[in-house]
């Protein structure tokens, strides 16, 4: 093969798309952009190796328009706008298509320059990007565009295709043989990155075709020495997916879940985001229900900061299964945004006087402090006195979860009050 078997194999038609059916099916926007040959703005955004630069070439071919292609990552402004002089202003149908590799790596003055070409008609936008374009692109060209997010593919249908793809080599002359485990390993090799997976396949029969045959298996596959990668960029979607699904799993009491998505945050070496997660969780979701949580997490972050990896991950593992397992609480977070959204909300009054500093000369003239009653000089230590400010009077901010340990806290302080 003279050229990458990706490439080589890149599909030509949109039934040949793989993993993307809620686009390219018959109700999909992208096939019926085709069907109706119109082709509106469009920023691709997800994964790598999910086929979005195969479906922009999709939509070139099938509305007989001219694509001129520019990566983001390597072209300057100059260069753009070369490109964009070629394109002659007509009706949509004849607009050229000018394909974006990257966008997110073009600064927002590079997107203006789009823009003002896309206003004047001159020419049809398809963009990509493997990042939140809703994070990175423009705001006035993210609107002038159609969003359209493309899945990471599933892993059969990664394994249905490379089936397909051998089936189609061995048409062409060759003489190539499987395990359909050894298949499946690859297509999980993949993670969900279908030319990952061609990748891999075009290596194998670089590295061990030999006397015109191949037999793809197991021992084939370990010689290799392939470790799987997980998506995880510090900066990224990936980063902020993990983390959420981290929390929401501990939150739901899902043990098992909870591990896994600590598994491949450890995987990425991502330590520091970890701790700071777990002493969240702590006081977010266990809070009240469970006081102690927070200092035993916070011993385990300790020692998980101390040791490093791959020792850290035992006491992070310990402090996932606690938080899982406790009993949960969210009246501690509730109860300080309530009162946060008062001082933004409301009309806060000053600190009542009987309650502000009274330690300094002239402050009992200015009736400082004068008014106020010590609750350690009554029974129970307390005493009933106004501490809001008159215009939060009765507000309630702290609302008691139905736990062992919150519900003693409030009968306590029912009883204490009612004496």
């Amino acid at each position: 093969m003279k050229k990458p078997l990706a490439e080589y194999l890149r599909p030509s038609d949109i039934d040949d798309i793989v993993g993307q059916s809620h686009l390219t099916g018959e109700n999909g926007v992208i096939y019926r952009a085709i069907k109706k040959s119109i082709i509106p703005n469009m920023i691709f955004y997800g994964p790598p190796g999910v086929g979005k630069t195969s479906v922009a070439n999709v939509i070139a071919q099938k509305s007989g328009k001219s694509m001129h292609m520019l990566n983001a990552t390597q072209s300057n402004t100059s260069e753009m706008k070369e490109v964009l002089g070629w394109s002659k202003s007509g009706a949509i149908y004849k607009k050229d298509i000018i394909y974006i590799d990257e966008i997110q790596s073009f600064n927002k003055k590079q997107q203006q320059v789009l823009l003002d070409h896309i206003e004047k008609g001159d020419i049809t936008l398809i963009a990509s990007t493997t990042e939140n374009p809703y994070h990175y692109v423009y705001k006035a060209l993210l609107s002038r565009c159609l969003v359209l997010e493309f899945n990471e593919i599933n892993i059969n249908d990664i394994e249905n295709n490379l089936k397909k793809i051998i089936k189609r080599l061995n048409k062409e002359g060759y003489s190539i043989f499987y395990k359909e485990e050894t298949i499946k390993k690859i297509s999980s090799y993949s993670d969900g990155d279908m030319r990952k997976g061609i990748n891999l396949l075009e290596l194998i029969i670089q590295l061990y075709y030999e006397n015109e045959k191949l037999s793809i298996d197991n021992n084939l596959l370990e010689n290799l020495n392939i470790s799987k990668q997980m998506v995880y960029d510090l900066k990224g979607d990936s980063h902020y997916d993990a983390l959420s699904a981290f929390q929401k799993s501990i939150r739901g009491s899902d043990v098992d879940a909870a591990l896994h998505y600590l598994a491949r945050i450890i995987k990425a070496g991502d330590l520091k985001s970890i701790c700071r997660r777990l002493l969240v969780i702590a006081s977010e979701d266990i809070g009240l229900a469970y006081p102690n949580a927070i200092s035993i997490v916070k011993s385990c972050v300790d020692s998980a900061i101390q040791l490093g990896f791959p020792e850290a991950k035992i006491p992070l593992s310990q402090a996932v299964i606690l938080l899982s397992m406790s009993p949960k609480s969210n009246s501690a977070v509730n109860a300080i945004a309530s009162a946060e959204k008062d001082l933004e909300e409301s009309f806060v009054s000053d600190v009542p006087l009987h309650l502000k500093d009274s330690h300094y000369d002239g402050a009992e003239k200015m009736s400082r402090g004068t008014d106020y009653k010590y609750p350690h000089d009554y029974e129970n230590s307390y005493v009933y006195q106004e501490y809001l400010p008159k215009s939060l009077k009765g507000k309630i901010y702290y609302k008691p979860k139905e736990n062992k340990f919150e519900k003693g806290l409030k009968d306590y302080i029912d009883k204490i009050k009612n004496i």
